[in-house]
Formats: structure tokens, C-alpha cells, sequence
């Protein structure tokens, strides 16, 4: 089986996602068997206010030191649980060391697959207003829509006050379901949890639209490739169109 590598940025979705790809292969395999995985994980701190100046470069450089490490570990190809740093991996740059899956393609893809027409979007500030997902849903064929901007606020810093905390609100979960049945009113048909921590507080079971979980997709996408079942990805960073 080939090596996964977690290219982690924000601690929780990525360990949401590690453990998603535990629970894959033994759907998959058997009990207490999977690929091997390294995840390597620098602090997002250093990175944060680089973001709000739309220094994406700095952003990148500090993505692709964990790139390396993967890389040297001798993992064959890495997946970023961590959507808003799709829109720094997409930035120029020099090729990453080692081939990576494109978390805002495969939450595209099955969306697809679905039969989805309209997604709504909800993530950090960055996501929602950044052009990731826009063009992955666009290559698909799909529409998107995000939240008003006094809600994408609340998303936000609920994702950076709470849940990137281990805190689990049930107020905020309130929030959250009023924010998506807004989206359903206005025509979604379906809804991304683009942001791997958003799992942790919204569930399939009491969502108003169904839901496409961006941290789980990506971990079984990932032992999917692992095992053989797909190809390794060839996308290096860049524009995902250009480069695979």
C-alpha cells in the first residue's frame, strides 16, 4: 500500500481526518489494518496574519516545509485537511516535493456524483470568500453560494474561537443550522463543511440540507489511493486545472 502523508495545518481537522482514515481501512481491510500514515503539522500562528494580508506566498513556502518532512519521511503523496490552505497551495510556486490530493476537487467531484446542482459553502472567512472552491464546483458544473457576510463572520470566528479550541457549543450548533437552512432557502441543494473542523459540530442528522463532509471525503479519498483502489494524484501545488 502506498504512504499517506497529512499535511496538517489546523490541528483538529487533521486529526478528525487521521482518524477518518483509520476507520476507512478497517471498513475496507480488517480490524487494526491501514497504510501507512505520517502527518507533520508546523503551527498555524506563525501564518495567520499572512493570510489577511494576501501574502500567499508566505503562506506556501511555510506549507511546503511540511511538504519535505512528508516527503523525506517517504510518504508518496499528502492530503491538506485544511481547506483555506488550498488557497495558498494553489499560489505560484515551486512544484511541491511529492504529490498531493485537492481537498475542494474531491468535495467537487462527489457533489457531481450526487447530482447536486447549487452547493453552499461554509468555512472561514478565507474559503468563502476565496476562489478554491468557486472554480473545483465551476469544473464540475456546479453553482455555489455562501452565507451573508455577517454570518460568514460568526462561522469564522466560531471555527478559530471554538472549535480549533475543543470547544463544542450548543448555541453555536443552533447558529449553524439556521445559517444552513438559509442557504436552502436560497436554492442549495446540498451543503459543504469546508472547513475539517465544522464536523465536529455539524452532523448529517441534524443538518437542513445534506452534507458533504470535506474531512471525511478526503480521508477515504486518500486510503482510496493508499490501497490502490485509485490513482496517485499528480497535482503539485498550482493551479489544480493547470498541473494535473
Amino acid at each position: 500500500m502506498h504512504h499517506i502523508g497529512i499535511l496538517a495545518h489546523s490541528a483538529d481537522g487533521a486529526a478528525l481526518c487521521f482518524l477518518e482514515m483509520v476507520r476507512d481501512s478497517a471498513r475496507r481491510l480488517e480490524e487494526h489494518h491501514h497504510p501507512e500514515i505520517t502527518l507533520s503539522v508546523l503551527p498555524m500562528a506563525p501564518v495567520l496574519e499572512a493570510y489577511d494580508r494576501n501574502e500567499l506566498g508566505a503562506v506556501r513556502a511555510h506549507l511546503a516545509r511540511t511538504a519535505s518532512r512528508l516527503a523525506n519521511a517517504g510518504c508518496d503523496f499528502f492530503v491538506c485537511p485544511d481547506n483555506t490552505a488550498h488557497i495558498a497551495l494553489e499560489a505560484d510556486g515551486a512544484p511541491l516535493p511529492l504529490p498531493g490530493l485537492h481537498i475542494a476537487e474531491i468535495v467537487a467531484q462527489r457533489a457531481k456524483a450526487e447530482g447536486r446542482r447549487c452547493v453552499g459553502l461554509v468555512g472561514t472567512r478565507w474559503t468563502m470568500a476565496g476562489s478554491v472552491y468557486p472554480r473545483a464546483l465551476a469544473r464540475a458544473g456546479l453553482a455555489m453560494k455562501a452565507p451573508p457576510a455577517e454570518d460568514r463572520e460568526f462561522v469564522n470566528d466560531v471555527i478559530f474561537g471554538e472549535l480549533c479550541q475543543g470547544v463544542i457549543r450548543d448555541e453555536s450548533r443552533a447558529e449553524y443550522v439556521r445559517i444552513i437552512e438559509g442557504l436552502k432557502r436560497a436554492g442549495c441543494d446540498v451543503v459543504a463543511l469546508s472547513c475539517t473542523e465544522n464536523p465536529l459540530l455539524v452532523t448529517p442528522e441534524i443538518s437542513p440540507l445534506p452534507t458533504l463532509d470535506s474531512t471525511r471525503l478526503l480521508a477515504r479519498a486518500a486510503v482510496a489511493v493508499a490501497c490502490g483502489d485509485s490513482a496517485l494524484p499528480a497535482w503539485r501545488g498550482g493551479s489544480f486545472a493547470a498541473r494535473r
